[in-house]
């Protein structure tokens, strides 16, 4: 039997706050996540503006040992995944078992760690290289540790599907779930601030010097961030039998890739197209029935454009209530989607969405209807999820409220 598959909790590490309650209170205020860089000298890149994690103390969630072996990166993932299944009330001895696994997506794992290395050698040579730092760099850290953490015994995977990859992790934690071979995913996603990411943007032009406008006539790029978000996945099954609270349904996701450009989107948007599409039909759906977006948004032009573009096609001009967190949290690379449906979950569990903030002058390119500055109530039973990466990876996940979802058997396949 096709089981549904329910988010029973969540855990975030963002630039609003630590904890469900505070990063939604900061979202639902339009605070900003964005302050002056740290960590790094930013200056001499002509922008030094992002969205830092602050506050954050790893030995309150890790022990001393995890310390030493995880970098910030994995350091976010753990205290997230701790979080997740605190909230969902999981006790630890039921995570022991190969039905049990951890899916996490990254764009580049710990940068930061390769940069300390590059560093060492140029300056001290190969002998500077310490056999207990060379392991923290690779991206597979993170779940490991996750998994390790919470003494997980089944599937651990990485799915470095940069700025989609939250999306990604959902969506294969999901599929995981649907075909029987989990109980329980612990999926998410997790990225760090690091200055060859941050030049990397810079150079390529997408960088703003304070804020995000995502969908304004005068916007001028992004904000780099960071963070982690972490969920638990259930069957309807396990979940039910051990009376967990249901938070939101995952109905269907949709994947593509555009194949046109490294950094753009296709003009037309056709991977995003068919993304869109796919999940909406997963979730045996319909156009019609999707209360509220959580965009992509970055604030850039190219971005922007095709991603307006491509819900006036998919919604065939209706005006869906549109909103793009990044305004506030900044873009956290492969943590973005993650972060992103953390805030479709508190949409759903509050019929409140979250705004667009920065939004002075509607570009008439973009004609959307952008929830601008303030919080809005409305509707939301259904939502989308939207991710556009480079590379062209598209992902769009569909989650729902309880109870309001066709039954497998009668969705998509």
């Amino acid at each position: 039997m096709v089981e549904r598959v329910f988010i029973t909790g969540c855990g975030v590490v963002s630039s609003l706050g630590l904890g469900r309650e505070a990063f939604w209170s900061a979202a639902v205020a339009g605070r900003s996540g964005f302050s002056p860089v740290e960590g790094f000298d930013a200056a001499p890149l002509g922008r030094t503006v992002a969205a830092q994690v602050k506050g954050f103390n790893a030995r309150d969630f890790l022990s001393a040992r995890e310390c030493t072996q995880a970098g910030r990166a994995a350091s976010f993932a753990i205290a997230a995944a701790r979080m997740a299944v605190d909230d969902a009330g999981l006790a630890a001895r039921s995570l022991e078992t190969p039905r049990a696994s951890v899916i996490f997506g990254t764009t580049m794992g710990e940068a930061d760690v390769i940069a300390r290395l590059d560093h060492a050698w140029i300056d001290r040579g190969p002998e500077a290289l310490s056999p207990r730092v060379l392991p923290k760099y690779a991206p597979h850290m993170a779940p490991m540790l996750v998994a390790r953490h919470l003494k997980t015994r089944g599937r651990v995977l990485t799915l470095p599907a940069a700025c989609a990859a939250g999306n990604y992790a959902l969506g294969f934690g999901f599929d995981l779930l649907r075909s029987g071979a989990a109980d329980v995913v612990i999926a998410g996603a997790t990225e760090m601030l690091q200055d060859l990411q941050y030049a990397g943007f810079v150079r390529l032009g997408a960088v703003a010097p304070t804020r995000c406008q995502p969908f304004d006539r005068d916007r001028q790029g992004l904000i780099v961030g960071e963070g982690s978000a972490v969920f638990v996945l259930e069957t309807e099954r396990h979940a039910l039998a051990r009376g967990a609270t249901r938070l939101a349904e995952i109905g269907g996701y949709g994947l593509a890739c555009d194949g046109y450009h490294i950094t753009r989107p296709h003009p037309e948007g056709s991977g995003n197209v068919h993304a869109m599409r796919e999940a909406i039909r997963r979730s045996g759906v319909t156009p019609a029935e999707v209360d509220f977006i959580n965009a992509h948004g970055t604030g850039t032009r190219a971005n922007d454009e095709v991603e307006a573009r491509v819900i006036e096609t998919v919604f065939a001009g209706r005006k869906v209530p549109v909103t793009s967190v990044k305004s506030m949290i900044g873009h956290c690379m492969g943590a973005s989607s993650a972060l992103e449906a953390l805030t479709c979950v508190e949409t759903l569990q509050s019929e409140l969405y979250p705004p667009t903030m920065h939004y002075e002058n509607p570009d008439p390119l973009c004609p959307l209807d952008v929830v601008a500055n303030t919080a809005r109530r409305g509707p939301a039973r259904i939502v989308l999820n939207n991710a556009l990466a480079f590379g062209g990876y598209d992902a769009v996940l569909c989650l729902a409220q309880p109870d309001v979802l066709p039954p497998p058997s009668e969705r998509g396949s």
